[in-house]
C-alpha cells in the first residue's frame, strides 16, 4: 500500500482543528473519493455476479453453486493484492492525474474481485454488514480524528500485522483450509482494521499539516493517497465482518 507515514508534526488543539476549514475540506475530499470508490466497487461486483456470461469466465459452478475460480478468476482474485503492493509507485508521485487514474482502476478491479460475495452471501446480509461496517468506520475514524493519543509510532506494527494477516490468509487458503482459522483471522481482522482506520485518520491530519502550503495539484494527489488507504481498510473490515456474520446462500 501507499505509505502514509510522515514525520511527526505537533498538531493544533482539537478546538483549533475544528475551526480549520482547510483541514475539513481536505478530509472531506478524501472521504468523498473513498465513498465514490466504494460505490463503483459495489456496482462492478453486482454487475459481474449478475451477468452469467461474465461470472462463468471467473468462477467454476456446480449448478448454481460456486465451487472455485477459473484461471482468469484467480488473476482477478489476486490483482488487488498485487496492485496494493505496487501502489506506491503511482500514488507517491504526487501527481493528481496519475494518482487519480490508478485509484479508479484499483477500485474497479477490486469490484470484479469481490463479485463472488454476491454469489456466496444473501443480498440482505451483504447490505446489513455494509451498513455495520460504515457505522464502525465512522466511529473509529472519529476517534482517530479527536484523540490526543499520538499514534505516529504505530505504523510499523500495523505494517507487520497486515503482512502477517496476508501470509496467514494465503497459507490457510492453499494449505490448511481451516474454517476455525478463517473465523479467528476474521475476528482479529475486525480489531486490526478498526484500529488501523483510527491510525490512518490521525496520519491524514499529520499529512495535511506537514505539507503546509502545497500546490493544489499536490493536495489533490494526497487526497487520493488518503482515499485508497482508507478504502482498503474499509474493504478489509467489511470482509472480516461478512465472514463472521454474513448469511450464506
Amino acid at each position: 500500500m501507499s505509505d502514509m507515514d510522515t514525520n511527526y508534526v505537533a498538531l493544533p488543539s482539537v478546538e483549533e482543528q475544528a475551526k480549520d476549514m482547510g483541514l475539513r475540506n481536505f478530509l472531506m475530499g478524501i472521504y468523498q473519493k473513498m465513498a465514490l470508490g466504494l460505490v463503483l466497487t459495489g456496482a462492478m461486483a453486482w454487475a459481474v455476479a449478475n451477468t452469467p456470461a461474465v461470472a462463468q469466465l471467473l468462477y467454476s459452478f456446480r449448478g448454481d453453486v460456486v465451487t472455485g475460480y477459473t484461471p482468469l478468476g484467480w488473476i482477478f482474485a489476486f490483482a488487488p493484492l498485487g496492485l496494493s503492493f505496487i501502489s506506491g509507485m503511482f500514488m507517491n508521485r504526487l501527481n493528481a492525474a496519475v494518482s487519480g487514474a490508478f485509484y479508479w482502476v484499483f477500485v474497479a478491479v477490486m469490484g470484479v474481485s469481490l463479485s463472488s460475495i454476491f454469489l456466496l452471501y444473501t443480498g440482505i446480509s451483504i447490505a446489513n454488514i455494509f451498513f455495520i461496517t460504515a457505522a464502525t468506520f465512522g466511529v473509529v475514524s472519529l476517534i482517530g480524528y479527536t484523540t490526543k493519543v499520538n499514534m505516529t509510532g504505530w505504523g510499523g506494527f500495523f505494517s507487520v500485522a497486515v503482512l502477517g494477516m496476508i501470509i496467514a490468509g494465503l497459507a490457510n487458503a492453499f494449505f490448511f483450509k481451516s474454517g476455525i482459522m478463517m473465523m479467528a483471522m476474521s475476528a482479529i481482522g475486525v480489531l486490526l482494521f478498526s484500529a488501523l482506520i483510527a491510525y490512518q485518520t490521525q496520519s491524514l491530519k499529520q499529512m495535511y499539516y506537514a505539507v503546509g502550503q502545497a500546490s493544489a495539484n499536490h493536495r489533490a494527489a494526497l487526497t487520493y493517497i488518503g482515499a485508497i488507504s482508507l478504502y482498503v481498510s474499509f474493504i478489509n473490515l467489511f470482509l472480516s465482518l461478512l465472514q463472521l456474520f454474513g448469511g450464506r446462500r
